[in-house]
């Protein structure tokens, strides 16, 4: 009988690699879902309905750049940073008003340039575009990690995956911030040392600088004397001028341009470990009070791991390793980092101190009995996957000619508009996306355009009881029926959509209640995917006639 021939080809990494191409597939499917028809990828950036400041810059208040708010929140720091971003002229009276400490935050000014410049100077395309950097500079870094971490083995996979999939990582991808970035900048700046270009290396650490001010720690990985000699000193003196020197110039001309505030000093920094200690205190109290599935258990699980990158790091001593000396330096940050860094959940602590999670993972010694401490040093990957699902916004989907519902200059589109008041927060499952209503409510179709359009327009209702529901748009009924616990169909073919709002009623002959499977919600009936097909241009009604 002839050898049965092995279903895969002769290559002992074949696997390895496939699993490497599926998590880069994984990540990029992952990130398609972050995608908003009419506003991109500013998701993202986690612009807030409730600002800390007065306004935001011209291009992003009423009527202009189509963008994403997050209801009743103060977004985050990405806000800010993307709004420089879209012109960064500091001088610029408009944006002193719209960042909270401009001379802060425009410390970090380096993807705030990158973006306006890929964008050529338009603001449109540079909000997308900063929205984006951390999506384009994980690829990147999931690239240059293949340097210490290439596909030959199951070890080399899970610290790759570990650093990848760690929460800080997520977490700047999330929200656009720029942590992941400026670990792509010190990975590849170690790279560029380990490869006899020290001086490239040196210069590398310069721009790094100007991506996040802590980025500097890790010049030490660069500028290290290679030899002990007068020589050798002496260029090691001057590398490390070459690093810090950007970032000096640049602070200096920003005391110039825009002043100085100390407004996000005060609680970055405390006496070593008071803060961490602090940290431990609460999430203990947190886990005791509200027990296993609070988000205090993600904090024990991340307070194990940076402790575990630490101890490693601090008790095992490789002075000649330019990854141990980045890992080290930011060992020395953790200690140093106050409150203002470790409270609330996630935290920043995870995403500031990424460049000591990849020098734990490189430096790690492979073999069986180092692979508890690598699990202990990961375990921020459990729940990373939080910070990465999907926004549940779908609510409509819109089809059609492009030009007929979307304003191309500013994005923004025909769109179903969902009151809080009179609906829940959209849900979603693999194949339905839906909104319930409390009761009686509104839905508004609003027309951006100039012009009218026509529209099919259909959905599906759905109840827990059997109920009435009427659709009307002011006195004329556009639907009328029942709905029961299967989905009832409706469709309202030419719907003329006039320029700005068209208000639809949905009522019901029944109160709210609550379902019989445990929700605490009183609920009248639910809205399921409602789709809005923009069929053509409408004519303009006919001017009155004037008798003589």
């Amino acid at each position: 009988m002839a050898s049965l021939k092995p279903f895969f080809p002769r290559n002992p990494y074949l696997l390895h690699r496939l699993a490497y191409a599926a998590t880069v597939g994984l990540f990029l499917w992952v990130c398609t879902q972050f995608y908003i028809p009419g506003k991109g990828f500013t998701y993202l950036i986690r612009f807030g309905t409730q600002h800390n400041v007065p306004a935001v810059i011209p291009a992003l208040g009423p009527g202009a750049i189509n963008h994403y708010e997050e209801e009743d929140s103060y977004g985050y720091d990405a806000q800010y940073y993307a709004q420089i971003a879209m012109r960064p002229w500091l001088g610029n009276p408009a944006l002193k008003r719209a960042v909270d400490s401009l001379p802060y935050r425009a410390r970090r000014i380096l993807f705030a340039w990158t973006a306006y410049g890929l964008a050529l100077g338009d603001p449109s395309r540079a909000l997308q575009i900063y929205a984006v950097q951390n999506i384009v500079c994980w690829l990147a870094l999931a690239a240059l990690m293949l340097r210490w971490f290439p596909p030959v083995n199951w070890g080399n996979f899970a610290r790759w995956f570990g650093v990848l999939f760690s929460s800080g990582l997520c977490l700047s991808v999330r929200g656009s911030l720029v942590d992941g970035p400026s670990l792509l900048l010190i990975a590849a700046a170690v790279a560029l040392a380990e490869t006899g270009r020290p001086w490239w290396s040196a210069a590398m650490m310069g721009v790094a600088g100007l991506g996040r001010e802590t980025n500097i720690l890790a010049a030490g990985a660069p500028v290290w004397p290679a030899a002990p000699t007068v020589k050798a000193w002496a260029a090691f003196v001057l590398r490390g001028v070459l690093a810090i020197l950007p970032l000096a110039l640049w602070l200096y001309v920003l005391r110039w341009w825009v002043g100085s505030d100390g407004m996000h000093a005060g609680n970055n920094f405390a006496w070593p470990f008071r803060a961490y200690y602090t940290k431990w205190v609460n999430t203990i109290g947190q886990l005791k009070s509200e027990g296993v599935g609070s988000v205090a258990q993600w904090s024990v699980l991340m307070l194990v791991a940076l402790t575990a990158q630490w101890l490693f790091l601090v008790l095992r001593p490789r002075w000649q390793e330019p990854w141990w000396r980045v890992g080290v330096a930011y060992a020395v940050l953790m200690a140093a980092l106050g409150d203002a860094v470790w409270e609330g959940y996630p935290g920043a602590a995870s995403r500031v101190l990424l460049p000591m999670a990849l020098a734990f993972n490189i430096l790690v010694p492979r073999g069986p009995r180092w692979w508890l401490l690598l699990l202990l040093g990961n375990l921020t990957v459990v729940f990373s996957s939080d910070f990465l699902k999907p926004p549940g916004r779908e609510d409509y989907h819109i089809s059609g000619a492009r030009e007929l519902y979307m304003i191309a200059k500013t994005g923004h589109t025909v769109e179903a508009i969902f009151s809080d008041k009179e609906w829940f927060l959209p849900e979603r499952s693999r194949f339905d996306y839906w909104r319930w209503s409390r009761g009686n409510a509104s839905l508004t179709l609003h027309n951006p355009q100039a012009f009218p359009v026509m529209a099919d327009i259909s959905f599906d209702l759905k109840s827990n009881d059997e109920r009435h529901v009427t659709v009307s748009a002011g006195e004329r009924v556009l639907w009328s029926g029942d709905t029961v616990r299967t989905l009832r169909g409706v469709k309202v073919p030419n719907v003329r959509l006039d320029p700005g709002d068209t208000v639809w009623r949905l009522e019901t002959d029944q109160d709210a209640e609550f379902p019989p499977n445990g929700d605490l919600r009183k609920v009248a009936f639910s809205l399921r995917n409602l789709e809005i097909k923009v069929t053509r241009r409408a004519e303009a009604p006919a001017a009155p006639t004037v008798k003589p």
